[in-house]
Order: structure tokens, then C-alpha cells, then sequence
């Protein structure tokens, strides 16, 4: 038997169940009374990490958890956004891009919009007229065939740009000074549709983007199939409800959206024409986002909550998480 005992509950570990007992602030006169009120029986099936959860909670989690297939098992892919290595050099505003372009109109091919993690929202985001030199290694881009560009990135110095790993330089790496640190290999998928979502947040958004926007590496990106479906899902209030604990909490509140946190999510899988019924609803909210539309929304949920075949107590207990 294992006992953790805190200020507000005492944890009771007897193989292979757990027991959370909350505590009451005033002094309780029949412990074992209280034992039997408040105690919640957790069962281990796995070695998976856990959470500890109420009745009802864990009857819900357990339901959706059953006709659910983990993500790592979909026809996706989960990639990180783009690390440079040396973001002052490789990220410009709207000022320098027109100024480089301006210098060599050659300059645009390799100029692309940005997003940050901190700018991606739910079904939107707040573009900041940020852009990335995409001298990505994949690409074997000719630096001198980009003049302007060139004489941007050497204004920052040849010994900090080097990948040497040397004092002051950046990681050591097989690359060019001109290029990123990371080879994104993935660099075409950027101009395909996919969700896009921050690696750290204490929101939850993810945002279904058909603009072609890069993003930097305090982001994660998802394309393949039935991603319409998928980003209403993950914008859900029975995603919320069922797996914001299975992403690691830091400091200030803030979830660890990491992918391999996100691909043990076990989601159900939905067929063509479920997923254009969700396709038109994801863009009508991203269209009109900028002003809200709760009911739009609400319908999503309705909608999820029918594909998992919720009762009406269990809807009702999920409710509708909104977390701005």
C-alpha cells in the first residue's frame, strides 16, 4: 500500500487500484464515513500515463477512449514547425521583406507569411506581418542566385550564421551558414491544407489553415485526411473535457501539446462524407471568427456528441468548454 497525503487530499495506492480521497478544510470526525463518500477507484489497464478522474468523468473518458482509434494510427502526419537556429536573421518584417524585394524582385521566391505559435488561435489566427527566408537545406537553394537576401543574412555575420557549433555560431550541423538549422524535409506540406496548433498554450487552439502560412518550431503542423473533421474535433468541448489532462501541465496553467502527447489521442474515425459536413461548418466559423460564432460552434459539439452517442446527462455534465 502506498499513501500520498497533502493539505487537500490523501492519494491510496492499493495494486492495482488508486483511491483519491479530497479533504475537507474542517476536521473530519468519522475519516472512514468520509473515505466512503469521497473516494474515487481508479483502475490501471496499461502503462500508459494516467489521470485520476471522477465517476462520471472517467464513464465518459472510457466511452470515447473505446471507439476511438489513436492518431498515430491515422492517415496523418505530425510535423514540427521550422527552426532557424537564429530566428533576428531568418524572421522579417513587413519593412525588410518589401525592402529586400524592392532590392532583388527575385527575393519573393523565397520569402514566405509566418505564424507563431503565440499567433494561432481557435479557428483563427493573428497574422503579425511576419515572414521566414525559406533557405531550407531540403531545397539546395543557390544564395547567390538571392543577392539582397544574401547581403540581409551576412549583416548578422558570417561567425554567428556558421553551423559549427564553434562559441557563438549555432549548432553544429551538416548545413550551410545561409540555411536552417532544421533540413524541413517536409517543406512542401506547408502549401497543402493542414491544422496548425502551438506547442505550449494554455488555450487549446487549433486552426485549419489553406493559406500556405510557415510557422516556427513553437508550433506543430498536421496534414492528411478528414482534417476538417479532425480540427473540429480537437476544437471540441468533449476533447477538452476528456484529454486536457493527458497533456502535461507547466507552470502558470499552460499544456504541453507536444506530438507524442497528441498522437496517443484515440479519436473516432469518420468517413468522406461526415468530414464534408464538417468542412462546411469549420469554414463558415473560420470565415466569420473574427466576430465569433458561438452557435456555430455549438452545433459542432452537438454533432460530436451524436457521432459518440452521448446521453443527455452525459451532454449535459461536458457542457460547453470555451477556453479563449
Amino acid at each position: 500500500m502506498f499513501i500520498c497525503l497533502n493539505y487537500y487530499s490523501i492519494l491510496v495506492y492499493f495494486k492495482p487500484n488508486l483511491y483519491k480521497i479530497n479533504l475537507c478544510n474542517k476536521y473530519c470526525k468519522e475519516m472512514s464515513d468520509y473515505f466512503r463518500q469521497t473516494s474515487v477507484k481508479t483502475i490501471f489497464s496499461s502503462s500508459h500515463s494516467w489521470v485520476i478522474l471522477g465517476e462520471v468523468e472517467q464513464r465518459i473518458k472510457a466511452k470515447i477512449e473505446a471507439v476511438g482509434t489513436p492518431l498515430k494510427e491515422w492517415d496523418i502526419n505530425i510535423y514540427r514547425g521550422i527552426l532557424t537556429g537564429y530566428n533576428e536573421a531568418f524572421i522579417i518584417d513587413r519593412k525588410k521583406k518589401d525592402e529586400l524585394i524592392a532590392k532583388d524582385p527575385k527575393s519573393v521566391e523565397i520569402i514566405r507569411p509566418l505564424l507563431r505559435g503565440r499567433d494561432i488561435k481557435r479557428y483563427s489566427f493573428d497574422f503579425a506581418d511576419l515572414y521566414i527566408l525559406t533557405t531550407f537545406p531540403s531545397l539546395n537553394v543557390d544564395i547567390d542566385s538571392f543577392p539582397a537576401v544574401k547581403e540581409h543574412l551576412l549583416s548578422f555575420g558570417y561567425d554567428r550564421l556558421k553551423q559549427t557549433g564553434d562559441q557563438g555560431a549555432r549548432k553544429k550541423t551538416n548545413n550551410k551558414w545561409f540555411e536552417t538549422q532544421d533540413s524541413i524535409s517536409y517543406w512542401e506540406d506547408f502549401s497543402i491544407q493542414k491544422i496548425m496548433y502551438p506547442n505550449m498554450t494554455k488555450f487549446l487552439p487549433f486552426y485549419l489553415d489553406d493559406k500556405g502560412f510557415m510557422q516556427n518550431d513553437k508550433s506543430f503542423m498536421i496534414t492528411g485526411t478528414h482534417l476538417s473533421y479532425l480540427t473540429a474535433f480537437l476544437n471540441s468541448s468533449l476533447f477538452k473535457y476528456c484529454f486536457i489532462d493527458n497533456f502535461p501541465e507547466l507552470q502558470g496553467g499552460t499544456r504541453e501539446i507536444r506530438k507524442i502527447f497528441l498522437d496517443k489521442i484515440p479519436v473516432l474515425k469518420v468517413d468522406d462524407q461526415l468530414n464534408y459536413q464538417f468542412e462546411k461548418l469549420v469554414s463558415q466559423i473560420q470565415s466569420s471568427k473574427r466576430v465569433g460564432n458561438r452557435e456555430l460552434e455549438l452545433n459542432i459539439d452537438q454533432m460530436i456528441f451524436d457521432l459518440y452517442d452521448l446521453s443527455v446527462d452525459e451532454r449535459n455534465e461536458i457542457g460547453f468548454i470555451e477556453i479563449q
